[in-house]
């Protein structure tokens, strides 16, 4: 294979952006073969993808610089050094400094450059040029969590949090609109914490209502995951009165039983995310939810499973983010007395199936309608309420806002027709 410089992106959104800061770090200090893995640790079954993703590297490109990045990189420093097939390992602060990539290029000595991220207490914004031809682009406000949820490593992969400068974040979102991107989704670990740290203690709705305002060329803005409980006024106004605010919420949900959201740690209980879904839908009737759920969670019985099952219908979830219980080592929950994991299984594809009828049947309602879409790569488009939508006929280019009438459901996308 000829030289080149590989970014493999491994978990979240935030890695898929800070991937591309690192890139163009990379390009700087004039890689030209290299590998650099940025790797995901939210289960053992991540860290142990991303180790069979480095041995693939490796055999795929014998003679290329091996690195590794990431949360994985970050908890878990010595283990992968110790990989014969890694020649570098950098932290998640690390990753984004100049001077790193700078002595990485140089083969200076030290194989392990990573530090004590709860040591960190800044984060910058990263200044991307853009997403090549994605109409979508993540723009990055926020690092870190302060919350130390029973099963979730990623604190410690990630530092405390920390916010971008409001100033950077608008200057970023202009930055991504001039390059043609018509969908920011703003992202980071825990990204309704946002402000917290910063002077005057802005909140994520202080920040949102400075980009919509700021950049009105902007189409759309979306938000990533978002801790319900955590919600501000202003945030919450924005999101019932704007259009520009796409009308779908990702909730960081976990469970549908109390005494499990109790033993997870989580901040809400199962009635205050129903009832903020409620309220939210009855001032915009349009808006779409999905939600994270853990099937198998430590000491979950079968009726607090079907509390989780039922909290679909009862918070009218159209989205579902299925994760089986896998105990990650040096977390609480790993102590926690464990379901089987055959019945962990069985409990995870229950859920996924009722998560696919849920989806379904809203798809099915979107059927006959008119919406606006931004178009996609692939020959696809995203409504705001982030269904996706296969188009037939002539498409329009990458970007570019589309009114399709929908013909039918296919599997789980919708058919459109542009009118």
């Amino acid at each position: 294979m000829a030289k080149q410089l590989d970014m493999i992106t491994l978990g979240c959104r935030l890695n898929a952006v800070e991937s591309e800061a690192m890139r163009g770090l990379a390009d700087a200090a004039g890689f030209s073969d290299a590998v650099v893995i940025n790797t995901c640790a939210v289960t053992n079954e991540a860290v142990r993808s991303a180790r069979q993703r480095i041995r693939r590297a490796r055999r795929e490109r014998p003679g290329a610089q091996i690195i590794v990045t990431g949360c994985g990189a970050q908890i878990d420093a010595e283990s992968f050094a110790a990989m014969p097939e890694v020649d570098a390992v950098i932290g998640n602060q690390e990753k984004l400094a100049p001077e790193e990539w700078r002595a990485l290029a140089e083969n200076d000595a030290n194989p392990i450059r990573v530090n004590d991220i709860m040591s960190v207490r800044e984060t910058a914004g990263h200044m991307i040029n853009g997403y090549g031809d994605r109409a979508r682009a993540f723009l990055q406000v926020q690092n870190g969590c302060d919350h130390r949820c029973t099963f979730c490593i990623i604190p410690y992969g990630r530092g405390n949090s920390r916010s971008v400068p409001i100033t950077a974040a608008v200057m970023q979102a202009r930055r991504l609109v001039d390059k043609g991107h018509r969908e920011i989704v703003l992202t980071g670990v825990d990204i309704t914490s946002y402000g917290g740290d910063l002077e005057g203690a802005p909140t994520l709705g202080t920040l949102v209502n400075a980009i919509l305002d700021q950049v009105p060329e902007l189409y759309r803005l979306r938000l990533s995951s978002i801790d319900g409980a955590e919600i501000d006024a202003a945030l919450y106004e924005r999101i019932t009165d704007d259009e520009r605010v796409a009308p779908y919420l990702h909730l960081s949900l976990q469970a549908g039983d109390n005494m499990i959201l109790k033993r997870m740690k989580r901040r809400h209980t199962r009635e205050q995310a129903i009832t903020l879904c409620q309220a939210i839908r009855a001032r915009r009737p349009d808006v779409a939810f999905g939600a994270d759920i853990i099937a198998g969670f430590p000491t979950e019985t079968e009726a607090m499973f079907q509390r989780s099952i039922d909290i679909i219908d009862e918070a009218g979830l159209n989205y579902l983010h299925v994760f089986p219980f896998s105990p990650r080592e040096g977390t609480p929950a790993e102590r926690m007395p464990q379901v089987a994991r055959s019945v962990v299984k069985k409990r995870a594809a229950r859920l996924r199936a009722k998560g696919r009828l849920a989806l379904h049947k809203f798809l099915d309602g979107l059927v006959g309608s008119a919406e606006y879409a931004v178009r996609e790569s692939g020959g696809r488009a995203r409504l705001g309420n982030f269904a996706s939508v296969k188009l037939s006929g002539k498409s329009s280019e990458v970007g570019s806002i589309a009114r399709l009438r929908l013909t039918a459901r296919d599997g789980d996308h919708l058919i459109g027709v542009r009118i």
